[in-house]
């Protein structure tokens, strides 16, 4: 088996290169949430700095109790035993993976480690492209086929993954993709794992939010953590909530996860359970952020329209996913590289993410758009009006203008290829 870094990864630590070595490139290839910690979740983690036991493997008692009340308030009744904490919900996915066992379907596209944590596990990504104008969610009619069809040449296929709101794409599956997808998870009897972790961060909180666990809590796993909505990744914390009953589901989590990380740092338990114990000013925090994602992310969106890129609106979360393939300039590889090395413009390709290799769609993350400094981070975070402070408007300046010379350069090049076509006069 061959394992390589993840491409986010690698992207990031690529561009950090250029940036030490002075070149100046815009940042766009990065899903970090970009904004500072909140004052009050350092203090927890700092009463609790002296916590250095390892404590239960499926999480502290406190942690469990305040996730379980985070999901009962969005409508999903939740027994504090049917949680498992982990470090980050990207361990908890694995961990799920490797419990369940068998193939799983993935959507195409979708974020990075799916596929490549069901190929550590030793599962075959079905890939199955989501609905026209939605992300996360693979087409319903096409899964039951791609599972029948992998089924009747002796694959064992027991789960499929979705992300609500998605990653790349940004969008939102509708209810109803998400009712028909239930409804193939029960006649095909698969396992449901479904990504959150983008949940709090839809733009409109009016914009109606189906959870396959709302409609078959029996078969569905929901992960999600505080990584995206209160910007904490690198304190590592992640829960999912276990299907109602399943009790062999939990026994074989629990022993992938006390053979891989034993149990989460306690200290940032601690922070975890005030933080989705959801006090005030917490809320006021993602509601914050929610509005600077958005309006940051649109107007982005915007600088991919006006070359004429066809991206669908983002619905949630900071990302867009446009697909700048009328510019007929390769597929999503060459492009990434153009933009980067003639443009100073840092996305990843598409093919990253599922896509074939010719598509020329590329992820876009505008989160690190957002300062500089932690008094940037904070003036960003707190602004009615983020799009004319200073290093935002420069950073978005710096992106329409790199895409502009992009399209201009594609005309340059196709005029000068129609003209080489055109017969020079005869002379005789």
């Amino acid at each position: 088996m061959t394992v390589t870094l993840s491409a986010t990864l690698a992207a990031n630590e690529d561009i950090e290169r250029r940036r030490r070595a002075g070149q100046r490139v815009l940042h766009l290839a990065f899903g970090e949430a970009g904004l500072p910690v909140h004052p009050a979740l350092r203090e927890r983690l700092a009463t609790a700095s002296d916590r250095n036991g390892y404590g239960p493997v499926a999480g502290a008692a406190g942690l469990r109790d305040a996730a379980a009340g985070y999901w009962t308030r969005r409508g999903l009744p939740t027994d504090p035993e049917s949680v498992v904490c982990g470090p980050g919900s990207k361990s908890l996915l694995y961990g799920v993976l490797l419990a369940i066992g068998g193939d799983v379907v993935v959507t195409m596209p979708s974020w990075v480690s799916y596929a490549a944590q069901a190929d550590l596990v030793g599962s075959r990504p079905i890939l199955v492209p989501a609905p026209a104008q939605e992300g996360g969610v693979p087409d319903p009619e096409r899964l039951s086929s791609a599972v029948l069809h992998a089924r009747a040449h002796g694959r064992t296929v027991s789960s499929v993954i979705v992300t609500l709101p998605d990653n790349p794409t940004g969008r939102l599956a509708t209810p109803g993709t998400v009712a028909r997808l239930v409804a193939v998870a029960r006649e095909l009897d698969l396992t449901i794992i479904s990504d959150e972790i983008y949940r709090d961060l839809t733009h409109d909180p009016g914009l109606p939010y189906i959870s396959p666990a709302d409609l078959a809590p029996e078969r569905t796993v929901v992960t999600t953590g505080l990584s995206k909505s209160l910007a904490l990744g690198g304190w590592r914390i992640g829960v999912a909530r276990l299907p109602d009953g399943a009790h062999d589901l939990r026994a074989r989590l629990l022993a992938v996860a006390s053979e891989i990380w034993s149990a989460p740092a306690a200290p940032v338990q601690e922070a975890a359970a005030y933080a989705f114990d959801e006090p005030p000013e917490l809320v006021e925090r993602i509601a914050l952020s929610r509005r600077l994602h958005c309006a940051v992310v649109r107007a982005a969106h915007a600088a991919f329209a006006g070359i004429g890129a066809s991206a669908p609106v983002p619905q949630g979360g900071f990302y867009l996913y446009p697909d700048l393939g009328h510019l007929r300039l390769g597929g999503s590889a060459e492009i990434t590289r153009i933009l980067l090395d003639e443009h100073g413009i840092g996305v990843l390709p598409g093919h990253a993410f599922g896509d074939a290799p010719g598509a020329a769609r590329v992820r876009v993350a505008v989160s690190l758009l957002y300062g500089e400094t932690a008094e940037e981070r904070l003036a960003a975070l707190n602004s009615s009006d983020p799009l004319h402070l200073p290093w935002i408007a420069a950073g978005l300046d710096h992106l329409s203008m790199g895409l502009k010379e992009l399209s201009l350069a594609r005309r340059d090049t196709a005029r000068e290829r129609r003209q080489a076509l055109v017969p020079t006069p005869c002379h005789g």
